[in-house]
């Protein structure tokens, strides 16, 4: 029996007719080279070469077996080639799903990072509502989905990403505008624009009021982030939104105020239960929690206080 590192050698003896070439090809000590052949000739009770002034020629015996050495050797060599590419991200897809908030900053800061790591990986981002994740993980048409909201799925699994905080927006002029806090009370006697409160994400944005028992009015109805943006930065009103839709600013025009009374909301990457997570997925979770943690209370840097904002639900 033949080790891989014996067909290595002796193929490579075969292929320079040298001890020393052997050695330049495969970047070792000649020596080594010498005594791994012999012992393999003498382990096998097979003299693969001939050795005449200085040069090694594959006796009639070795070369009944080049072809088979050779065949092996290619396959080391393709195995070699496909480890390659898995470790740059060649033949392969990272198909991750991210509901609006998250993906409209977070999730492409996370796959900077990814790509960094993975330059050749196929990626396909998929923007989805909570309701959509279920589906999207259980058909397996994704690995994972970074989520708002918790759902109550006995086939996901939720793993924590970060914790965040809810800010009040405002237009530019607004007589709110330059102020370092707003209440949850004060937030009322404006007109509200706010995604419906009967959407999982929009109940987290009605829940600063419901907390304070505060009656309010959401006169403009949006989907996502972005829209309630545009329309805060058009004057139609104020609104509630995450921290994570308006990070690393980016959206002139509006003003972020801190509110008063604790937003704090948990985020999550949901995943189909048992089923293991390719390398790159587990790469992809670990950037996005990172770049997520680092706008956590105490450490974090959302957006300068004012002319922040960009975002999507």
């Amino acid at each position: 029996m033949m080790t891989l590192r014996q067909v290595e050698v002796i193929r490579a003896v075969m292929v320079t007719g040298t001890i020393n070439g052997a050695a330049r090809l495969l970047k070792v000590s000649a020596p080594g080279v010498s005594r791994l052949v012999k012992y393999t000739e003498r382990s096998l009770g097979i003299r693969f070469f001939q050795r005449q002034n200085g040069r090694y020629f594959p006796t009639p015996e070795a070369q009944n077996i080049f072809e088979q050495i050779n065949s092996v050797y290619e396959k080391v060599d393709d195995l070699s080639y496909i480890i390659s590419n898995i470790g740059r991200g060649a033949l392969s897809e990272l198909r991750i799903g991210s509901v609006p908030s998250i993906s409209q900053v977070m999730v492409p800061r996370a796959i900077e990072r990814v790509r960094r790591r993975y330059p050749d990986l196929g990626i396909d981002i998929n923007i989805l509502k909570i309701e959509e994740a279920i589906d999207y993980l259980m058909l397996g048409k994704g690995e994972c989905v970074a989520m708002s909201y918790r759902l109550d799925h006995s086939g996901l699994e939720f793993m924590p990403l970060a914790s965040g905080e809810l800010f009040c927006i405002v237009p530019e002029g607004h007589e709110l505008a330059g102020r370092k806090q707003v209440s949850a009370t004060e937030m009322t006697r404006y007109p509200l624009i706010g995604i419906d409160p009967n959407d999982p994400y929009g109940r987290i944005m009605a829940e600063i009021f419901a907390r304070n028992k505060l009656s309010y009015n959401i006169s403009i109805k949006a989907r996502f982030g972005t829209t309630v943006c545009a329309l805060v930065k058009a004057g139609l009103g104020i609104a509630v939104i995450d921290q994570f839709t308006v990070a690393h600013g980016g959206y002139p025009g509006i003003e972020l105020i801190k509110i008063a009374e604790p937003t704090r909301f948990d985020t999550y990457i949901a995943v189909k239960r048992g089923t293991p997570l390719s390398l790159y997925a587990e790469h992809f979770i670990d950037c996005l929690r990172a770049e997520m943690r680092a706008l956590e209370p105490g450490r974090r840097q959302v957006a300068k206080p004012a002319k922040a904002v960009t975002g999507k639900k």
